[in-house]
């Protein structure tokens, strides 16, 4: 059964799982932090190498703790994870390393976690930051494929691909900038659904990012960007679009099906292709709510703001689109993160 005196498990030491603990401390509940790597760094050091932040150092630190160096930079892969790092060595909390949670069961009011390493947990509530690059989406394409076909959770850096024909599935950030460094070295296309919508990284003589802040565009919930935002906005400082004008990088509507080594295109002609990468997205990664029943058949948390419709005391952080358009980024998963510790909070009282 559990007490009173029982802490909100946090499952996930990544960026959201580290806003959780942060903000459930500050909401007067005692965090326990469940990490199941090494680092309190989540999927940080496993994305490619050249990946850069979208947003300003200006915008992208937690609360209290601004990013360090010039602010006007966009931070690199690595100096988030040298970030992350410093924020978890000023968290007073309990902090389990190499510990997987296994298992969400129902306990009196509260909940039990079940680590693979055979611990229980009693806890008065469950913040699920699990987050979602274990669980690279897929998409089904008819055919067979001889090339190399990986997703973008798998890529590193473009060296080996010099000299071949790259397909680029997808059409949002990661698609565009992964394309963008692979077509200096190899023949590269954007299969897209539809045409890449770039929004201009500096507007006015500001990153787009000052706009977001200042007419809180950032704070708007999803229901309302629905209807001002169809697709998935790029920032482009102007790099990206004048590759696709030059010829250096082109899209083409997705194609059909695999035929062996080849794509069959949209319009029926067929070609040679090396490697696809898949820049599809990824789905959140909950496999210890299965037995719970709150998630709905595709897997996804019934939940509404980040609260579960399911159970009481039961809540969950860094999904995309939680709240807001920030809500799984840097700049935004702590206003996520104070909402839903405020409302485990005032529950439990």
């Amino acid at each position: 059964m559990t007490s009173p005196s029982d802490p909100v498990v946090i499952i996930g030491g990544g960026q959201s799982g580290l806003a959780g603990a942060f903000a459930v401390r500050d909401a007067g509940m005692r965090p326990v932090l469940l990490e199941a790597g090494d680092r309190t760094v989540g999927s940080w050091p496993d994305y490619y190498d050249s990946l850069t932040l979208f947003s300003p150092a200006r915008y992208s630190g937690f609360p209290g703790a601004p990013f360090p160096g010039e602010q006007d930079r966009y931070p690199t892969r690595d100096e988030v994870v040298s970030y992350l790092d410093k924020l978890a060595a000023g968290l007073d909390a309990e902090v389990h390393l190499n510990t997987r949670a296994e298992a969400v069961e129902t306990s009196g009011r509260g909940f039990v976690v079940r680590t693979a390493g055979g611990e229980e947990l009693q806890a008065a509530g469950v913040i699920c930051a699990s987050g979602s690059f274990s669980r690279p989406y897929v998409p089904q394409i008819p055919g067979d494929f001889t090339g190399q076909i990986l997703h973008v959770a798998q890529y590193r850096d473009p060296q080996q691909y010099a000299g071949q024909r790259v397909v680029v599935v997808g059409a949002g950030n990661s698609a565009i900038q992964v394309g963008y460094e692979l077509a200096a070295l190899a023949k590269v296309t954007l299969a897209v659904r539809r045409p890449v919508q770039f929004v201009p990284q500096i507007r006015g003589g500001r990153d787009m990012h000052y706009w977001l802040h200042a007419l809180r565009l950032d704070l708007l919930p999803p229901s309302v960007l629905s209807k001002l935002i169809s697709g998935t906005p790029v920032f482009d400082t102007g790099i990206y679009g004048a590759a696709l004008k030059s010829g250096r990088l082109d899209q083409r509507p997705m194609f059909a099906r695999f035929d062996g080594d080849q794509v069959v295109w949209a319009d029926g002609s067929h070609e040679h292709v090396d490697a696809v990468v898949l820049a599809t997205g990824y789905r959140p990664n909950l496999p210890y709510l299965e037995g719970l029943g709150a998630l709905d058949d595709t897997g996804m948390p019934r939940h509404k703001r980040g609260l579960s419709l399911t159970h009481p005391g039961l809540a969950y952080l860094g999904l995309e689109f939680q709240r807001s358009f920030s809500s799984n980024t840097l700049r935004g998963v702590s206003r996520d993160a104070r909402y839903v510790a405020r409302a485990l909070a005032s529950a439990e009282r």
